[in-house]
């Protein structure tokens, strides 16, 4: 079978190594040597150059292969076609809109979608693209137009860096509501249990994902600072939000006085 070559964690070093992809797993040797079946394995992340495998055996040690860009595409291909997954076969688009505007060349891809434990995996022959499902927004039936038909396809609204970006996954309609069935499952953690927003916080959270700033949201609902910030605190309280700027307030000492009252001085 195929082997192509990697670098494999190995304590506080980076081992050399070599991996077979044979057909029920995954095959190091080299400094380091060990045997990954695939079905042993529940999750996979890609972070940069390193792709990091977790199996049921050492769900708190997860290997960590480092190697180049087209090596980790073999090897995430191959892993997300045997592991142990949820997996269907599917057409999907991803992403499909960026922060409400289409993406441009965004296409259909045969492939599969392959949900683990942190996250959503489209995959196709030349591709493989990871939602992490702390990321997914919402899930939702709907219909697409697909080559002139209205089709029903899940919509998976998800955040990338500050965007919300949408994928589109297309399968029978019978299978379609058992993807979507399970991904509202898989993603179960993000609903708000019930909890509810007063209408000024449901306000503020509408223009804080609208891009404004804390400066704007204050102008625009005529509110002060510390009401601003008593609404930040029950939306990160209930996990609607998360701090990424700590704004300072700051006064003149005496000495900053001074300076300015000499700097001013015709």
């Amino acid at each position: 079978m195929a082997s192509v070559p990697v670098k494999i964690e190995d304590g506080d070093r980076w081992a050399v190594a070599k991996v077979s992809i044979e057909k029920d797993g995954l095959k190091v040797s080299g400094d380091v040597t060990l045997d990954i079946p695939y079905r042993s394995i529940i999750d996979l992340e890609a972070k940069g150059n390193v792709l990091i495998i977790t199996t049921k055996e050492r769900e708190n040690q997860p290997y960590r292969l480092a190697s180049v860009e087209k090596v980790l595409n073999v090897l995430k291909r191959q892993i997300l076609l045997s592991c142990s997954a949820y997996r269907l076969s599917t057409f999907f688009m991803s992403p499909a809109i960026r922060g409400g505007v289409l993406v441009q060349n965004a296409v259909w891809e045969k492939g599969g979608i392959a949900v683990l434990k942190s996250g959503i995996w489209f995959f196709s022959q030349d591709h493989q693209i990871c939602v992490p499902l702390s990321d997914v927004a919402s899930i939702e039936l709907t219909t697409r137009e697909v080559q002139g038909k209205d089709l029903d396809v899940v919509k998976i609204d998800h955040i990338e860096d500050t965007d919300v970006v949408t994928s589109f996954v297309l399968c029978p309609l019978t299978t379609l509501q058992v993807l979507y069935n399970f991904l509202k499952e898989s993603t179960k953690s993000m609903d708000m249990d019930g909890a509810e927003l007063d209408p000024k916080s449901a306000q503020v959270a509408m223009l804080v994902y609208s891009g404004m700033d804390t400066a704007a949201i204050e102008n625009m609902l005529a509110i002060s600072h510390k009401e601003v910030d008593r609404v930040y605190d029950a939306l990160i309280g209930l996990g609607l939000a998360e701090v990424v700027v700590i704004r300072r307030e700051i006064k003149l000492t005496t000495k900053g006085v001074r300076y300015i009252t000499d700097a001013t001085k015709v």
